[in-house]
């Protein structure tokens, strides 16, 4: 390494200090982060440790991403493998055997008549490409009126424009609007705080039927797609009724709608199923991956679509340029050797099974928690698992201030990585935890909770 370059590099414990810190952004406010920075330096297994030495259970997979684990020697030796073949492929003259075989590993595994793949380097970009490919597909099939999207508030569906446009999240849109037009939004199932005062069953799933109506008012002729994440994530983890997907397929169907999963969170063995779409039983005609594909190990992402969607994209390229989308990294063959060393890993290990195992473990611990008081619902499957803080269990009043972050950041003193907002808690813990994992997390949440109400009584 040469003098210039070892003179730019700074240790673990230089990059703690302010200086340095204030050159990088994060994803909070960086006056804050700079005060207490969490500078991550290794990982194996379940578990992280910071710059200082500090061990953390990551109770999250990074943030949903890290699905067979850190240092999983699988994944690592396929891409050590591919590093002395190839890393990357010229995308805009074509593809390479690695993104071939993971496009057609991922068709083997989808639901229904899933045919055809885009690969892509992250989520985001999954869904801005879902977004483009419904557009199109109704240009190509004779209806270029069709261009509306219909998603969700309290959805969060990527960073791009695009995929901001169709988010829900009042927070991270402000910020950014004007935003793209075209996109409009409807309701959640949020069971728990029906946004229309009802009780299930004998709601009539408002929130589903509701789809069809706006799409009335809207014109079916100027809608595209309906876009969804099958369970909701920053709403506070958003498990619909039974009823809510079927329904919003045959709204869909009717109105020659394209029904869009953002599996981005979902996909990969998350709720026990390789995918929502095969625990809800409903097939999506455009589905999105990212995270748990890549196992944090390299950036992968997809947007897989039906039979009747990718044969649109079928012609002579001189009326028909085909999809209409490209990235530089897009099918790179390490990443692909990644994603696919990924999916071997979860199959082989039937990692699925073990997230339904662990998942009933999970969910058991969390309803222990009870106990406190405070916990008014728990929601999600296998292991996307959340709960709901209130101060009154019996009416659902939440606590003002609100609590969730308070445990959030305790359990991370605690050593527990989770994802906490305001009034909730979220843990998604890689698929290949075990038994004693499972129990350590519950453990520590069980202690942060009495540290965090105790601190309450204390300050007044």
């Amino acid at each position: 390494m040469s003098d210039a370059i070892m003179l730019n590099r700074i240790s673990d414990a230089q990059a703690t200090e302010e200086k340095f810190l204030r050159k990088i952004f994060v994803r909070s406010q960086m006056s804050e982060f700079v005060q207490d920075p969490l500078l991550m330096a290794k990982a194996d297994g379940v578990h992280y440790w910071d710059v200082k030495g500090n061990q953390y259970l990551d109770a999250l997979s990074g943030i949903y991403v890290v699905s067979v684990g850190h240092n999983n020697r699988r994944v690592i030796d396929a891409m050590r493998a591919q590093l002395d073949a190839m890393t990357f492929s010229p995308a805009m003259h074509g593809s390479n055997p690695l993104a071939v075989q993971l496009a057609n590993r991922l068709i083997d595994l989808a639901p229904g008549d899933m045919s055809t793949v885009k690969l892509s380097s992250g989520g985001s970009e999954a869904t801005e490409a879902a977004i483009k490919m419904a557009r199109q597909y109704h240009n190509l099939t004779g209806n270029p009126t069709k261009y509306k999207v219909i998603s969700r508030y309290q959805s969060w569906h990527g960073s791009t424009m695009g995929s901001l446009s169709a988010s829900g999240l009042a927070s991270r849109r402000a910020v950014n609007e004007p935003l793209a037009p075209g996109f409009i939004h409807a309701f959640p199932p949020t069971c728990f705080r029906c946004p229309f005062g009802k009780e299930y069953p004998n709601c009539e799933i408002t929130c589903a039927s509701l789809i069809g109506d706006v799409i009335s008012m809207e014109d079916p002729s100027t809608v595209a797609a309906v876009m969804v994440e099958p369970i909701g994530h920053t709403g506070g983890i958003i498990d619909p009724p039974a009823e809510y997907l079927p329904m919003l397929r045959e709204v869909c169907d009717r109105n020659n709608v394209l029904l869009i999963f953002d599996e981005v969170i979902t996909g990969v063995g998350r709720t026990g199923e390789m995918f929502a779409a095969d625990l809800f039983e409903v097939t999506p005609d455009i589905l999105c991956l990212g995270k748990g594909l890549s196992g944090g190990y390299a950036p992968v992402a997809a947007t897989m679509c039906r039979q009747h969607v990718a044969d649109a994209f079928w012609g002579d390229a001189a009326t028909n340029p085909g999809f209409v989308e490209g990235h530089t990294f897009e099918g790179n063959p390490l990443s692909s050797a990644a994603g696919l060393a990924v999916l071997d890993e979860i199959v082989d290990r039937d990692l699925c099974g073990n997230a339904r195992r662990m998942g009933d473990r999970l969910r058991d611990g969390l309803e222990s928690l009870q106990v406190h008081g405070i916990i008014g619902d728990i929601r999600g499957k296998g292991l996307f698992l959340g709960v709901e803080f209130v101060k009154d269990v019996a009416t659902k009043e939440p606590f003002a201030p609100p609590i969730g972050m308070e445990i959030g950041r305790r359990a991370l003193e605690n050593g527990l990585l989770t994802r906490f907002d305001a009034h909730w808690l979220a843990v998604g813990p890689p698929l290949m935890i075990n038994e004693a994992q499972v129990d350590q997390i519950i453990e520590t949440l069980d202690r942060s909770i009495k540290e965090t109400l105790a601190n309450r009584v204390a300050t007044g």
